[in-house]
This record gives structure tokens, C-alpha cells and sequence, in this order.
């Protein structure tokens, strides 16, 4: 059963080395997923899963200890998912999922097994409800590490350049994943979703489908729109 999950946004410029001198405008944020991080610790998970949005070829799943790197954003920075292994991972993780792995290490995470699991952008709410319930029968006590961007078209200068109908979007995902609104999760529009490119949805769809059941309260850590998209930090427990 899930126990408690963290909602972090996902881009590579929340690691400072990426950022560069940009890094201090992310500072709040960061502070926010230090704070999430810890409400999965104070959990006492059996297991923790990591899921981000992923491309097909990078979706899972991954072992612990699965290596990732921020190479191709220009910085010699690796990373790995939990403790290494004896196993040899077949690929490596995919960006969102390399910076989830970055967040457990900057907060020390050293408590229950890991995994990752790359969710594809297209999946139906349907189904990232039903991988939702699977991964939460997992183990007696379940927690999640979700990452995820909500839209990227709050201003013109945003990735996705403005549409109006962005800022109402976000402030109901902030709003639903602030009160743990699994229902309101569950029922976000995947094509809107994807037309103002708000990689979360499938991501947080998942954590809806997870959460059936566990009766978790919502906290709304962190929100805000540098460079025009939409960052979230949130926690249910």
C-alpha cells in the first residue's frame, strides 16, 4: 500500500552543476524537494519507486543502482538510483529519472530499495491508473518519488510560447495535488496536457492510481513558473 509520495519537477537545470550561474533562481525549489525528500524517509517505505515521463526506449524498468549522467546537457555529473549493485543495468536512466536520482543523493537517502520506472507521455489515464494499482500492491508499505513539469506555455518566452489556458491548468494541478485530490489527478485532460507540454500528467496519474485507498493528506510545497514552466513540489502522506 502507498504510504506517502513526493511530487518534484523534473528539468536538469535543478542540478546546480547544469544550471551554472543560473542555479541560484532554483534555490526555492530545491529547498522544497530537500523537504519532500524527507517526508518519504519519515515513511519507513518497504519500497520506493521512482517514476518520471520517459521515451519509449527509456522507460523501464530500472534496477537499483542503475547508473544516469547529465552528459548530455554539457556537465561531467553522474548519478546513480540508490546503492550500486552486483548487477550490471542494462541502460541507463533517462533524464527525469536521472534527476530524481539526484535528489536522493543530495538528501542521502540510504533506507529502503529503489527501482525506476519510465512512464511514456501518450498513456492513458486509464492505464496509468491500473500501473498506479499495481505498483501499489507492490509491498506492505509503498512510497513514490514522482517527477514531472506541469505546462511549459505560461509566457512567451516559455518552451511552448503562451496559451492562456495554461496558468488555469497548473493552478488545478497545484490545487489537486496540494488536497491529494486523487479523483481531480485522475480526471486531468491527457491531449490538454500534452498540448501546453505538461510532462507530469501521466506521471501524477500514476501516483492517483497508487493512492486508492491509502486515505493520504496533501501539502503543497513549492509553486511557481521560472522560464515559463510550471514546477511543483507537493507530498501526500
Amino acid at each position: 500500500m502507498l504510504v506517502a509520495a513526493a511530487v518534484c519537477p523534473c528539468p536538469p537545470l535543478l542540478v546546480p552543476e547544469v544550471a551554472a550561474g543560473a542555479a541560484p533562481e532554483l534555490d526555492t525549489a530545491r529547498a522544497a524537494c530537500a523537504d519532500a525528500l524527507g517526508v518519504l524517509a519519515a515513511a519507513r517505505p518497504d519500497l520506493l519507486v521512482v517514476i518520471g515521463p520517459a521515451e519509449q526506449s527509456g522507460r523501464g524498468p530500472f534496477p537499483q543502482g542503475t547508473p544516469g549522467s547529465f552528459r548530455g546537457f554539457g556537465v561531467d555529473l553522474d548519478v546513480r538510483l540508490g546503492r550500486a549493485t552486483d548487477a550490471v543495468p542494462e541502460r541507463e536512466l533517462p533524464p527525469p529519472l536521472a534527476v530524481g536520482a539526484w535528489l536522493l543523493e543530495r538528501t542521502g537517502w540510504a533506507d529502503a530499495p529503489i527501482e525506476g520506472l519510465g512512464i511514456g507521455e501518450p498513456l492513458a489515464p486509464e492505464r496509468c491508473i491500473e500501473v498506479g494499482r499495481e505498483i501499489g500492491a507492490r509491498a506492505a508499505r509503498v512510497a513514490l518519488l514522482v517527477m514531472g513539469d506541469a505546462s511549459a506555455c505560461r509566457t512567451v518566452k516559455a518552451p511552448g510560447y503562451l496559451d492562456e489556458r495554461a496558468a488555469p491548468f497548473d493552478a488545478e494541478v497545484a490545487r489537486a495535488l496540494g488536497a491529494a485530490d486523487l479523483w481531480a489527478v485522475q480526471a486531468l485532460d491527457a491531449e490538454l496536457a500534452y498540448e501546453l507540454k505538461a510532462s507530469g500528467r501521466a506521471p501524477w496519474q500514476v501516483l492517483a492510481g497508487a493512492a486508492e485507498g491509502a486515505g493520504l493528506s496533501g501539502a503543497l510545497l513549492y509553486e511557481d513558473a521560472p522560464y515559463g514552466v510550471g514546477y511543483l513540489v507537493a507530498t501526500w502522506s
